[in-house]
């Protein structure tokens, strides 16, 4: 039996997950007469992760809300910066964004990272257990009832996936603070004591050495700085406070 009528309208940034008959404006939805517009909504494709207020004939309601016939509610995109209580701002990333852990982590930013698929289920288990936020482009694995709190990662592209990420968030950024393979903490190390793990031309071009407390990694301005030095002054620039290392 089909149950209330009511009308829906999703913002902009939202319509990409809904059906190309949906995209347009306003459209009529069906509903059972008992489950919540969070329900409807999720149903329609939008995981929450992704819904800021909605609001039904004006006037913000909860998720929990059950609609009834007649009302028109208009679903919002979450607002930005996104604050998440309870907990330290860090993240999980799924198998598919290594190379956005490997950036945030550049920046400081607590972002755990498994090369492994690990699974949808573990994921938003671990996802619970740690208490980080889910990054993912995968709708289905953000629509998980287990998961503490989630993101879509719009773009594809490694530039605009971070971009998107710090201004949703506005994480604290700490550049150069951080392992970029483990994720372990950073701190200064003596030339001495991780020549044993160097490359005889290493050990003769470099004097500044910094080591990874968690995998012993050692770091040190080679080939490569000019080009993340790059990503960390452009971060800075327009998300972060003080300058890039």
């Amino acid at each position: 039996m089909n149950g209330p009528e009511i009308q829906i309208d999703f913002a902009a940034e939202l319509r990409l997950f809904v059906p190309a008959e949906r995209r347009q404006g306003r459209t009529a939805v069906l509903t059972d007469g008992s489950s919540t517009l969070g329900h409807a909504v999720e149903s329609l494709g939008i995981p929450l992760t992704e819904v800021g207020p909605l609001l039904v004939d004006g006037r913000e309601v909860p998720v929990s809300h059950i609609p009834a016939a007649g009302e028109s509610v208009e679903v919002r995109a979450v607002r930005r910066p996104q604050r998440v209580p309870g907990a330290p701002l860090r993240f999980l990333l799924d198998v598919h964004l290594g190379t956005l852990a490997r950036r945030l982590r550049l920046l400081g930013v607590d972002a755990a990272y498994e090369s492994e698929d690990l699974g949808d289920p573990a994921l938003a288990t671990l996802s619970a257990a740690e208490r980080r936020v889910m990054l993912s482009r995968d709708r289905g694995l953000l629509r998980r009832r287990e998961i503490w709190a989630g993101a879509y990662i719009y773009s594809d592209r490694p530039d605009d996936q971070l971009r998107d990420v710090l201004a949703r968030f506005a994480p604290a950024l700490a550049p150069w603070t951080r392992c970029t393979a483990c994720n372990g903490p950073l701190g200064p190390a003596d030339k001495e004591t991780v020549q044993g793990r160097l490359e005889h031309g290493t050990q003769r071009g470099y004097d500044v050495f910094a080591q990874c407390a968690a995998c012993e990694r050692v770091y040190w301005r080679g080939a490569h700085h000019a080009r993340l030095a790059a990503i960390v002054e452009d971060a800075v620039r327009e998300f972060g406070d003080g300058a890039a290392a």
